[in-house]
């Protein structure tokens, strides 16, 4: 099943991120506590997973950002995508995205953006089968 998260979802959503490129799961704080209540609370920012016999086997980001170009038309960016290494290959991940290309389209987004870290050949195809391109930008990065 391809569906927002829940609010109380969390901790399996950070597990889920150990196979991203977390080292493990963050201790709760009320910074973790701060932070998760402010992305449930902001309508533009969409946490999808795919859920499998009551798991979170895979997931993206999608967060819809307003834009004063392009005849006033957001624009949405995605992150994190990861599935579980166990439940790899058989398209979650692919269905998050277009469950993220679904809400992009009803905000009425003029583009939808990603980045990836990877150098995988495997998974830049995989974006590129998902219907995204690496010839139109070039991406540059700031680490803070």
């Amino acid at each position: 099943m391809i569906r927002e998260i829940k609010t109380n979802e969390l901790f399996k959503l950070l597990e889920l991120y150990t196979h991203l490129h977390e080292l493990g799961v963050p201790e709760y704080s009320r910074h973790l506590e701060r932070t998760w209540d402010k992305i449930c609370r902001d309508a533009n920012h969409h946490i999808i997973v795919c859920e499998i016999d009551g798991k979170i086997v895979s997931s993206c980001v999608c967060v819809i950002i307003p834009n004063l170009t392009r005849n006033i038309r957001p624009y949405a960016f995605i992150e994190n995508v990861v599935t579980h290494s166990d439940y790899r290959g058989k398209g979650y991940a692919a269905k998050c995205l277009d469950y993220a290309k679904e809400l992009a389209q009803k905000a009425n987004c003029y583009k939808m953006m990603l980045l990836t870290g990877s150098k995988n050949e495997k998974t830049l195809n995989f974006y590129k089968n998902a219907g995204y391109n690496c010839t139109d930008k070039t991406a540059f990065i700031q680490w803070l």
